[in-house]
């Protein structure tokens, strides 16, 4: 992984960094990796991973069809207070 410092702006390319790590997903990683997880615990969280996604995947699925309607966004606040 590369991140350019421009102007020695470095505090910027920290936040790039980070923000690079983070969609990799470093951190979860090496917080999964803190401590020992014993396999019967891996194949639980594993698997209500993999339920959670079929859900959202159904979900989906039935918004597309019509059958209920879509759940609304959230509205984002503006990060400059206007």
């Amino acid at each position: 992984m590369e991140v350019t410092v421009r102007d020695n702006n470095i505090d910027q390319a920290l936040r790039v960094l980070k923000k690079k790590l983070q969609r990799e997903g470093v951190y979860r990683e090496m917080k999964m990796r803190r401590f020992y997880e014993k396999p019967s615990e891996k194949r639980a969280r594993d698997a209500a991973a993999a339920i959670r996604r079929a859900r959202k995947m159904e979900r989906k699925r039935m918004e597309r069809d019509g059958l209920i309607p879509k759940q609304p966004r959230p509205e984002r606040k503006s990060r400059f207070g206007r």
